[in-house]
């Protein structure tokens, strides 16, 4: 099993500012996690910024550029409350959404088995037309549309196990019912979406609102009987995973107590299912997590299973 691995150093100079949860350790973390020897056969590329015409895909043109409009020359600058961007910000979120329509391109030609996109700012939270939530643009959206636009893959599935609803892709998702976008998050949360009424225009959303305290048991629960019938079912040509790590025991953002180990089972769900309906075609993007050991850890069973280790 080939996994590549996409990321850049530009990730790390989106700078929100030394209190911020979403800081620049977050991914330091990680390289350093994956930087161990179990790690060495992982095909490390950089990421590419994304074309904005790519971007463009999901969010309107104008938004794209307003946004990159914003980025300061110096100092900061607030998006929304909790979402405050630097001088390195525009490359930062140009690569991220680069790095998903990267890997889509080598999977799909064959040069690697999956991917997992190590990049910052998060995606799930951006909306069209409004950066929030930590997020500039949805990159794991663009992502999909890239895999329908350039490569014809005509269904389009995200499945999103951060500890918050990602109404950004529900929003993006929700009028095409080839785009399916299924979620376990905790509830009530931020960003107050995601109840499980909320099905889309041809019952292409699948939400699974969990309570504070849920644990590993309704995790697997909500994977097992919610969201991987109705995935199989709907068949994907390309599976994308929305990995947000901060569902787990350690995070300090929220309470669903998972551990590690729930990531690496609930990937090994989602590779099967890729598997049996799309050739094993997926791309994990990185979303959530802010307990750097904890994101770590969790980060490296999650790519452990991506590499078959």
């Amino acid at each position: 099993m080939t996994t590549l691995l996409y990321s850049h150093p530009a990730c790390e100079e989106h700078d929100p500012g030394p209190l911020h949860p979403e800081n620049p350790g977050r991914l330091k973390a990680i390289r350093q996690a994956l930087d161990a020897p179990e790690f060495s056969p992982l095909l490390r590329r950089e990421a590419p910024p994304a074309e904005p015409a790519q971007i463009a895909r999901v969010h309107p043109e104008s938004f794209v550029q307003e946004v990159l409009a914003a980025v300061p020359q110096q100092g900061e600058r607030v998006l929304d409350a909790d979402t405050i961007i630097s001088p390195g910000s525009g490359e930062a979120a140009l690569r991220a959404a680069g790095a998903v329509v990267a890997a889509v391109d080598a999977v799909m030609a064959g040069e690697a088995d999956n991917a997992f996109c190590a990049v910052r700012p998060p995606g799930h939270h951006a909306e069209p037309s409004q950066a929030m939530g930590f997020c500039m643009f949805n990159n794991v959206a663009v992502g999909a549309l890239q895999a329908r636009e350039v490569h014809g893959c005509h269904r389009v599935a995200v499945v999103d196990f951060d500890v918050h609803h990602g109404n950004g892709t529900q929003a993006m998702f929700w009028d095409d019912p080839d785009l399916f976008y299924a979620s376990t998050h905790q509830f009530p949360l931020y960003p107050g979406t995601g109840m499980a009424q909320e099905r889309g225009v041809g019952n292409n959303i699948v939400n699974v609102p969990l309570p504070p305290d849920a644990g590993s048991a309704a995790f697997r629960d909500a994977m097992r009987h919610s969201i991987v019938p109705v995935l199989t079912n709907f068949q994907p040509d390309f599976l994308f995973i929305s990995a947000g790590f901060d569902a787990h025991a350690d995070d300090p953002l929220a309470g669903l107590n998972f551990v590690e180990e729930d990531y690496a089972w609930a990937t090994e769900q989602l590779m099967a299912l890729a598997e049996s309906a799309c050739g094993g075609r997926l791309v994990s993007v990185l979303e959530g997590g802010y307990d750097h050991h904890a994101l770590a850890r969790s980060v490296a069973a999650h790519v452990r299973t991506l590499m078959h280790l």
